[in-house]
């Protein structure tokens, strides 16, 4: 909170569980409600492009809602939100909010959709956020995620430049970038642009001629990379960005920890005491399994915690178990059934509606919930005793995130990973990482590997057999 408040640029790498959520939005909410209650006592000065807000951006529509209800949790004494929320996402309308929210929650995309077809709207949009917070960092800067985060960031850095560019010139009216030139933005990425060639948005916030003109000339200009340093930090910062995130690796050049301090050199790190470490509350229990008896071994474990209620006090048992694919899961769950084990089901197989009731469900009752990785990244479901990896994590990372869903704030939980000969030089890395409490950043590298070694033995099932398969 302290990095947060003090205005700078924040990356924020903590365990999972440690309070990332709220440790951003009460600081966030505090900055908030001040400029809004300035402007509301001095309604002379205040204007429209005078409004702030902060973004927060989620990789998926489930995280997004959660966030939002945590932040309408943050109520004043009239057990009133302190501020106005709204969500831009999935199920929400999607569009120009028209409530002037204090804080928009979306994902890259449906944020993207909803200010682009606005040209009208997109200056004064870009112009009033004040604070980004990208939640899961990490996959919002990797993957099908990763040019509409770095799009988004470089507009709203555009904006910054240009106001600072005004301010400079001692202008007392506000320039503010055209929809024509916004919509010019063409942003591959930050590495390209060091690499290779300036983007047209950099170009026109700082050259001195008519943007129109500019775009023509960048058409085949290009710069060296000092030069684009020198430009990335000759501006004066009216925006904060903070990224959030369970894991996040630094080691090697396109890693998102790599990425953010290459682009925000200046940024303070705050790190949990547990990032990419074993949790001292989190027992562990590992089982390798063979195509006899990875059945019974699934079974048994789900049993073993399953009439057994260890949340201290809310008199309901919650069991996770993650299959790696919506086959697997389905698989499961039906193996479950047939063993006489009611679970619920969530998938990206499923609408959204289904998976919101099923999480929902599973809240308020308890019981099994059989899942894909798509509940493992962010969900914070209270008092889950056990988490089962029936299919084994294909990478530390989505390990991390998996054991994750219990143990948290401060309980305890337990882990039961299933595993087979495919698995096990990961789960020996996992292992020997947390034997001598180190990281399991060593192992973060070895996912690419990992799937080359189970493409190689696709044609030799022998020692290897997917859960999805054992329905067969």
């Amino acid at each position: 909170m302290p990095s947060i408040l003090s205005g700078k640029d924040v990356v924020i790498a903590a365990e999972t569980g440690s309070g990332k959520t709220y440790g951003y939005l009460v600081p966030l909410i505090d900055k908030l409600y001040g400029a809004r209650h300035d402007a509301d006592n001095d309604l002379e000065k205040a204007t429209v492009s005078s409004r702030t807000f902060s973004i927060v951006l989620c990789p998926n529509v489930l995280l997004c809602e959660q966030v939002v209800r945590m932040a309408n949790d943050l109520s004043g004494d009239d057990g009133r939100p302190i501020l106005r929320v709204a969500a831009v996402c999935g199920r929400q309308v999607h569009g120009w909010p028209v409530n002037e929210p204090d804080v928009i929650v979306s994902t890259p995309v449906a944020l993207l959709n909803s200010i682009d077809p606005k040209k009208h709207h997109r200056s004064d949009f870009i112009r009033a956020v004040k604070y980004v917070v990208f939640d899961e960092a990490d996959m919002l800067l990797s993957g099908g995620f990763e040019n509409h985060v770095i799009r988004l960031i470089h507009m709203l850095r555009f904006d910054e430049k240009l106001l600072s560019r005004v301010n400079k010139a001692g202008s007392e009216n506000p320039v503010e970038p055209s929809s024509d030139s916004v919509s010019h933005f063409d942003f591959e990425g930050e590495e390209d642009m060091q690499n290779e060639s300036i983007s047209e948005a950099e170009e026109m916030s700082e050259g001195d001629v008519d943007a129109q003109d500019l775009m023509e000339e960048t058409q085949t200009s290009t710069v060296k990379r000092k030069d684009w340093m020198r430009v990335r930090k000759n501006y004066e910062r009216s925006k904060q960005y903070i990224f959030v995130a369970a894991t996040l690796p630094v080691n090697g050049k396109k890693t998102a920890g790599a990425v953010l301090k290459k682009m925000f050199p200046d940024a303070n790190w705050v790190s949990g005491s547990y990032l990419h470490q074993h949790n001292p509350r989190l027992k562990e229990k590992w089982i390798e399994v063979t195509t006899d008896n990875q059945v019974d071994a699934l079974i048994e474990a789900v049993k073993q915690f399953g009439s057994k209620a260890l949340d201290h006090g809310a008199g309901v048992s919650r069991t996770m178990v993650f299959g790696n694919t919506v086959e697997a899961v389905e698989a499961v769950a039906n193996i479950l059934q047939r063993a006489g084990i009611e679970c619920y089901r969530y998938h990206t197989g499923l609408s959204l509606a289904e998976r919101a009731e099923s999480l929902d469900d599973f809240r308020a009752k308890g019981g099994i919930f059989v899942c894909t990785d798509a509940a493992a990244r962010g969900v914070d479901i209270p008092n889950v005793s056990h988490v089962i990896q029936a299919d084994f994590a294909t990478s530390a990372i989505d390990f991390l995130h998996r054991v994750g869903r219990t143990a948290r704030a401060g309980q305890f939980g337990v882990v039961t990973s299933l595993y087979n000969e495919s698995n096990r030089d990961l789960v020996n890395a996992i292992r020997a990482a947390g034997k001598l409490g180190q990281p399991v950043e060593a192992a973060f590298s070895r996912k690419r590997s990992f799937r080359n070694k189970l493409k190689k033995r696709g044609s030799n099932k022998a020692g290897h057999i997917s859960t999805a398969e054992l329905m067969v």
